[in-house]
């Protein structure tokens, strides 16, 4: 089966200077100039922010965010199950840093709903929530697939309105509901967008 979704360039071939440009994909931008057709938002660049491909070292640290934060800790998922999810090679993960440090991340399936790409999971570190980076995951995302893709879904759940906010005002528009899906007592809103 041929997937759409050629894998990422090996990690030094992708540059990051607060737009990402490579030659090695197609779903990178398609010439080293001008960059941008994927890449980080002006905002982002003022921000210092870089958001590149996940590492082991990453995908563990972001089990470990995963675990200790919501919606993770009202689903009941441990750390074991959220190393099970971002180790998981089936999905891509991308990591936003500032200098050094990591901020937050993306976990992304290329073909999750009907073949569509899927968010399955975002999030920012305490100390940088309400700065924009979620914001710039989900921009980075959208164009990392844009170029193969007309379709973008995500879940979110239901005790998580702020998190649902943040969808709405990106463009998304619920177009589904999983009553009780995760937990008893919640449901799991289906988002979508036309990218």
């Amino acid at each position: 089966m041929h997937s759409f979704l050629p894998r990422l360039p090996p990690r030094g071939s992708v540059r990051v200077v607060g737009i990402i440009s490579s030659t090695a994909s197609p779903l990178l931008s398609p010439s080293p100039s001008p960059p941008g057709v994927l890449g980080v938002s002006l905002m982002a660049m003022a921000r210092d922010l870089h958001i590149v491909p996940a590492d082991l070292a990453d995908r563990e640290w972001a089990a470990r965010l995963m675990a200790r934060s919501e919606p993770w800790i009202t689903l009941g998922r441990t750390l074991a199950t959220c190393l099970l999810v971002c180790r998981n090679p089936d999905y891509l993960m991308f990591v936003a840093r500032r200098g050094g440090t990591r901020c937050g991340f993306v976990l992304l399936h290329a073909r999750g709903v009907v073949g569509s790409p899927y968010l399955a999971t975002i999030a920012v570190e305490d100390a940088f929530r309400g700065q924009g980076i979620g914001t710039d995951l989900i921009e980075f995302a959208e164009d990392y697939f844009r170029p193969h893709a007309r379709h973008m879904f995500l879940c979110v759940s239901s005790f998580n309105p702020r998190a649902k906010a943040l969808y709405e005002r990106l463009g998304y528009r619920q177009v589904g509901e999983l009553v009780d899906y995760l937990i008893d007592g919640a449901s799991e809103h289906l988002m979508h967008k036309r990218l």
